[in-house]
């Protein structure tokens, strides 16, 4: 392995580290895009993805023995992944189904989500052991910790599992950052 510290040297691994860091994250919106499918923007993503992933590798494969190169390629996609989720959480609204199903304290529970701005459905169930309440309560991602902390103040037995919602159409959701 060889170690150029020139500033030619330098300034191809900038680039190599900024354009694999663009391209992974550009990978992982891309990944979201599928799933919400939104398959012209996918494609239109992939077709970026792809062309920045030839131009970058070409530059890291014709010598695999710069380590500067290499470390900075493999550093650009660890980076690349985590500013891709951080471009998600922050400017893509996703969706997710809290269910919350309790043997007691049903009602309570759905009134103080009520009360935080959240919509929420009731229903009647039965379970292994009986009838038992099931609420469920479309939010966005950012909402998740505020509903499992209203749920747990009130029942914190209550059984509670968060589903990705694909879809949504009409109903009532809270809008980002709404009062409580």
């Amino acid at each position: 392995m060889t170690l150029d510290l020139s500033l030619d040297a330098i300034l191809l691994a900038a680039v190599i580290f900024a354009l694999r860091v663009f391209n992974n994250a550009l990978g992982t919106l891309r990944v979201v895009l599928i799933t919400r499918d939104m398959r012209f923007w996918a494609a239109v993503l992939a077709f970026i993805e792809a062309l920045t992933f030839a131009v970058v590798i070409s530059s890291v494969v014709k010598d695999l023995n710069n380590f500067l190169n290499l470390m900075t390629y493999c550093l650009g996609f660890s980076v690349g992944g985590y500013v891709g989720m951080a471009i998600e959480a922050r400017f893509i609204t996703s969706y997710v189904t809290a269910n919350v199903t309790t043997k007691e304290k049903g009602h309570e529970i759905a009134a103080a989500l009520r009360e935080r701005g959240y919509g929420v459905t009731e229903t009647l169930g039965i379970g292994r052991d009986g009838e038992v309440q099931v609420l469920r309560s479309v939010v966005t991602r950012r909402d998740v910790p505020d509903v499992l902390d209203t749920v747990r103040e009130i029942h914190a037995e209550a059984f509670v599992s968060v589903e990705e919602a694909r879809t949504i159409e009409h109903g009532w959701v809270r809008r980002g950052n709404q009062p409580h």
